[in-house]
């Protein structure tokens, strides 16, 4: 793990902060975890969560649904209402 606490957060893709962030569930959660590294590692895994929905909502906007007319044929794209 200590490996990982070096690696610009803002560099990871979302699947490798994911994978990240899972592991550090695992180890609080075994509560194995010394305090001072557990508030570290919680820490971490917070920049991590951070990341993962900035890389989310990056998709998000960057979805489009297709548009048809009265016909059905495509006529376009138009952003995606994911709300």
């Amino acid at each position: 793990m200590a490996e990982n606490t070096q690696v610009d957060v803002s560099r990871l893709t979302f699947e490798r902060a994911i994978e990240e962030l899972e592991t550090i569930v695992k180890r609080l959660e075994d509560g194995k975890v010394p305090l001072e590294e557990s508030v570290t590692i919680y820490e971490r895994g917070e920049a991590l969560k951070r990341r993962c929905e900035e890389l989310l909502r990056q998709a998000e906007a960057r979805v489009d649904k297709i548009t048809t007319d009265a016909s059905g044929q495509a006529t376009g794209t138009a952003p995606l209402d994911v709300q």
